[in-house]
């Protein structure tokens, strides 16, 4: 079937999740109970309040809970390295040991509750936690840090433990990251970097390290937000965070499993609407990623197609490797807003040139051709014989007067150019030390995009690691792969942001008519007949066939005589998936002896294949148009989806399909549309008229409805075909499959 789905729901009553509407009490939204307003038609919040997470992360004071300074203690490195950190930042350390008088030289307490203070932040050093979080909600802790592993990530027993810590958070007045978390909260963040910064979210400790090094290339980080196994705090809470944060230029992630799906979109929302990119490498692509995710952090991954569909309708940018994580990062962070979409690449070798922008063009950036006015104005400074429309080959950067910082400027004074790319494949002294130095310097002066890419397998040249790595305008890359993607990214996420408008604004509250007569055709647990599949469409709009249901060969003829001739005969059965391949479907019947045939045969094939009928349907038969098929499935991670492709007994074979999340808007469809191999049939091939895209999305928005407000009781439904009719004359659901939750 379309649209089916895997993946797990972890609730949390701290926040959004997915309720049955009308039959459980509403979810909490981050802390406090989710007003009517905040829930759309399904019970899903439309909602989140942004956790304060500000002394998490600089605590004014804080207790290191088991605290040693014990020779060979594993918690003696992490005491000392929290003893440091304290000193560093200003906040006041209180070791917490039974059975010592100090640590470090610090008095040491021996219960929590014999802090001198009220502290803002616990570290937990300790193999069980779960004793400990009643202590810390009496002594009014704020956050909790568990480092112990042996939970989710183990296996079944290892899942229990961390629902036995999960509610024990639930019923106290703290926040807990964790546990199977790290010290990466508390590293040494470099001060002397200016600009947007970025802040770090991993769900792997490790796999953060690549972006948090770029502080050494300097890239300025303001956090880093080690989530682990997240039986409270979530990748959503710190989104929404960080977007709210004003030294946040772009939030990095590494993403193994969402935790809560509604939640995460609307930490996605909130990013998108305070025009803050997020880029994220998101594991799970194929089965053997989602398998080890799924055993590293006790989560499984939501089925991909469905995780990739959602990351772009709210603008995340999906990238696969860190190293474009870092990149792309580092890009959206020192890159001020677009004023053109044209890249010129800008090269000393025609070669060069010419590859760079093939992969350029390749990639969907658009290569403008310079004007003529333009081309002579560089050709001033450049040789005739060379090419200068884009890419521009000056044949070897002029190093002994100011050529080559006139060539810079008057590329980047092109009102068509918004992005100039220069591919230096490697170093070549002085040469690509003043194109280097022009290169930066022209940077600085300009409120365009500026990137080069040092081809170097070195890396360790002047021109490289302190001219280009000096400024914190341009930006510089190691492969042109990841320049052109980081290029694009940027370019498409300022288109995103700036026609953004958050579809959960405009979501649905209250259910339609449609619903309650809907509801009362759905049989919970069961396959619902073609007959009434159809009725249900009826129900929200969606114009089906001329039809009657018989029960003989006579009333056949004379539905037959009633729809008008030619007609299709189909079986109709609670049990029928696929009618097609069976034989119960006749196509084509011009005449009472061919209705009367037809009739017999069809109920004879069923008695057969021991199928049981509620009838024969005689139908109108409708030709000439696009065959297409919308559906809507029941998500595990996200709930409702809605999926759209071309139609068909081929459907499964052609695999050709667009998903999305509701709640989503008219663009979205359209968008969904254009994502598809076949888009060429609905605009009209081979003579044949342009189908009516208009009918087309309003059906998918129809089905959008029906997911929502029966979402929770449908667990499959396939309109296949729907025939997508010329221009103007609407689309007609021939078939349709409904099974119930």
């Amino acid at each position: 079937m379309l649209g089916s789905t895997h993946g797990t729901l972890t609730t949390d009553s701290r926040r959004a999740r997915v309720v049955a509407c009308g039959e459980q009490p509403a979810p909490a939204v981050h802390g406090r109970p989710a007003e009517p307003d905040d829930l759309d038609v399904s019970g899903r919040p439309l909602y989140c309040e942004v956790p304060d997470l500000d002394r998490l992360f600089r605590p004014e004071s804080l207790a290191v809970i088991g605290a040693s300074d014990a020779e060979g203690r594993p918690n003696t490195g992490i005491t000392r390295r929290l003893v440091d950190w304290a000193g560093r930042v200003g906040a006041r350390l209180h070791p917490v040991h039974p059975s010592r008088p100090s640590v470090f030289g610090l008095p040491c307490s021996r219960t929590i509750a014999d802090l001198p203070e009220q502290v803002d932040l616990a570290v937990l050093l300790v193999a069980d936690p779960l004793p400990v979080i009643e202590e810390l909600d009496r002594a009014k802790v704020k956050f909790a840090v568990v480092f112990a592993s042996g939970f989710a990530e183990t296996g079944d027993e290892g899942a229990a433990a961390q629902a036995r810590l999960t509610a024990a958070v639930e019923r106290s007045g703290l926040r807990l990251l964790g546990p199977n978390t790290n010290l990466n909260a508390f590293e040494r963040f470099r001060d002397d970097l200016d600009g947007p910064a970025i802040a770090l979210i991993t769900q792997s400790g490790h796999q953060g390290r690549p972006v948090f090094a770029l502080q050494e290339l300097g890239v300025r980080l303001s956090h880093w937000a080690p989530t682990g196994n997240e039986a409270d705090l979530e990748t959503a809470d710190f989104l929404s965070y960080f977007a709210e944060r004003p030294e946040v230029g772009v939030i990095a992630a590494y993403v193994e499993g969402i935790k809560d799906g509604r939640a995460f979109l609307l930490a996605a929302d909130r990013c998108a609407r305070r025009k803050v990119p997020v880029v994220a490498v998101k594991v799970g692509r194929t089965e053997a990623g989602a398998r080890t995710a799924a055993s590293h952090t006790g989560k499984l991954t939501g089925a991909d197609a469905v995780v990739d569909a959602a990351l772009r309708q709210y603008g995340v940018i999906r990238v696969d490797g860190l190293d474009e994580l870092q990149d792309t990062a580092t890009l959206l962070a020192r890159a001020r807003p677009p004023r053109a979409d044209g890249v010129v690449v800008y090269s000393i070798s025609g070669g060069t040139g010419a590859h760079v922008a093939d992969l350029a063009a390749g990639a969907g950036l658009r290569l403008p051709v310079l004007s003529e006015a333009k081309q002579a104005e560089l050709h001033q400074w450049i040789p005739e014989y060379l090419s200068v429309a884009n890419p521009v080959d000056n044949g070897g950067h002029p190093v002994g007067d100011e050529r080559g910082p006139r060539i810079i400027r008057a590329i980047l004074e092109d009102p068509s150019v918004g992005v100039l790319i220069c591919p230096v494949t490697g170093p070549f002294p002085p040469l690509s030390d003043k194109l280097a130095q022009d290169l930066v310097d022209a940077a600085e002066r300009t409120d365009k995009l500026v990137c080069v890419v040092w081809g170097s397998p070195v890396g360790t040249e002047r021109a490289y690691r302190e001219v280009l790595l000096g400024s914190s305008r341009v930006v510089a890359f190691r492969t042109v792969a990841n320049c052109v993607s980081a290029v694009r990214a940027y370019l498409d996420h300022h288109r995103f942001v700036d026609g953004y408008r958050s579809p959960f604004d405009e979501a649905p509250r209250t259910p339609s008519p449609s619903s309650r007569k809907a509801r009362a055709l759905l049989r919970p647990g069961q396959q619902l007949s073609e007959h009434a599949a159809k009725q249900l469409l009826r129900a929200y709009g969606i114009r089906v066939p001329r039809e009657q249901l018989v029960t003989s060969a006579a009333a056949a003829v004379r539905a037959a005589g009633l729809v008008g001739y030619p007609v299709v005969m189909k079986a109709s059965g609670a049990r029928i998936a696929h009618k097609t391949e069976l034989g119960l479907v006749k196509i084509g019947l011009t005449s009472a002896s061919q209705v009367r045939d037809a009739y017999r045969e069809l109920t004879d094939i069923a008695r057969y294949e021991d199928i049981a009928l509620d009838g024969v349907l005689v139908c109108q038969m409708v030709e000439r148009g696009v065959e297409m098929v919308v559906g809507a499935s029941h998500d595990p991670l996200f709930g409702p989806t809605v999926t759209v492709g071309l139609g068909g007994v081929l459907v499964e074979v052609l695999r050709d399909t667009a998903v999305r999340v509701p709640p989503f808007g008219e663009e979205q469809v359209r968008g969904m549309c254009a994502e598809l191999r076949g888009r060429a049939l609905l605009d009209g091939v081979r003579g044949r008229p342009p189908a009516d895209l208009d009918a087309l999305v309003e059906v998918v928005l129809r089905v959008q409805r029906m997911a929502l407000e029966l979402g929770d009781e449908l667990a499959e439904l396939d309109v296949n075909p729907l025939m997508v009719l010329p221009r103007g004359q609407g689309a007609v659901a021939l078939d349709a499959l409904v099974v119930c939750r």
